[in-house]
């Protein structure tokens, strides 16, 4: 709701799916709508809802397995109207995912979810999906996300660190408007491995594929150590970083703004953003969450869906 108030007056417009009730518990006013497409007729007004009832009275700050299908039914809905075009992106809220794994939820998350249901429909390019971290000036992607770090190494393969290069170079150009993004990759041990004393992944497997890339035209560099890849003077190098495991994406997006980062993930047919940050239960119903993440994340897809639009062929 503060995201709305944020946004009421100079946009842009966007509208809920979900649990009018529920939403309307959060102090400001909702208006019911029928369609994607009345959202702007009140979003001066009110919080445009496309309601979708949970079958019980929810509780804030307490996640309930039998809100799961809900859940579920309510990311579908929003990614046939992004899909027909009736809405111009998907923005996600966070979601509780130990009750939609009681439900049978087989995803690890949002990013594999939205990858299932997106599937069949046409793109340009090379498929994702690849999640991607951004504040400020950094991006991050990554190559996996949420994984046991132990596992990371045997899942770290020339084949896969390419597929995520090019899927990154790639809407690097379509949705950030950049013609020859560079792309720095970072390596999986201390100091990049050390010429194979500390390791020998980057060796084996990391500059392989930064040669496969830069093959297959990418402007790709490294393997570079992690603990330099991410201060000021280095971010200017590149356009975004390819990221081995989740903890070396997200440390440095969540110190440079731990408010403000924006959770993006490329490869899609559809614009997708979401904020950076978790469900917050413990501070659920109390008004102090912060809107920043979810108004930054609001407005890049915004801006994304308009350039992409603005690409494509009258």
């Amino acid at each position: 709701m503060a995201a709305w108030r944020a946004l009421r007056s100079a946009g842009p417009v966007f509208f809920a799916v979900g649990d009018a009730a529920t939403l309307a518990v959060a102090g400001a006013p909702v208006r019911r709508i029928a369609a994607a497409r009345a959202a702007g007729d009140c979003f001066a007004a009110a919080l445009p809802v496309l309601d979708s009832p949970l079958p019980e009275p929810a509780t804030p700050g307490r996640p309930s397995p039998a809100a799961a299908p809900s859940v579920i039914h309510w990311i579908e809905t929003a990614v046939r109207l992004t899909s027909s075009g009736e809405a111009a992106g998907l923005v996600t809220a966070p979601i509780a995912k130990a009750p939609l794994y009681a439900a049978g939820f087989r995803f690890p998350g949002h990013t594999e979810f939205l990858g299932e249901l997106t599937s069949s429909a046409p793109m340009p390019g090379v498929r994702g999906p690849v999640m991607m971290l951004a504040a400020q000036d950094l991006r991050v992607a990554l190559v996996t996300v949420h994984e046991p770090l132990a596992r990371v190494p045997s899942l770290l393969s020339v084949e896969r660190i390419v597929h995520a290069g090019l899927v990154t170079a790639q809407a690097l150009t379509r949705d950030f408007g950049l013609a020859r993004p560079r792309l720095a990759i970072a390596g999986l041990n201390p100091h990049a491995g050390e010429s194979g004393q500390i390791g020998r992944e980057e060796i084996e497997v990391v500059a392989p594929a930064v040669a496969a890339l830069v093959q297959a035209g990418v402007d790709a560099r490294g393997p570079y150590p992690a603990d330099s890849l991410f201060h000021a003077d280095a971010r200017k190098t590149y356009d975004a970083a390819l990221c081995l495991y989740h903890d070396q994406a997200l440390i440095p997006v969540k110190m440079l703004d731990f408010w403000g980062g924006v959770n993006l993930t490329l490869g899609l047919p559809i614009v997708r953003a979401s904020p950076d940050h978790g469900t917050a239960f413990d501070i659920a119903g109390q008004g102090v969450a912060r809107p920043d993440s979810l108004i930054a994340a609001i407005r890049v897809a915004a801006q994304i869906a308009e350039r992409r639009s603005a690409s494509v062929p009258a």
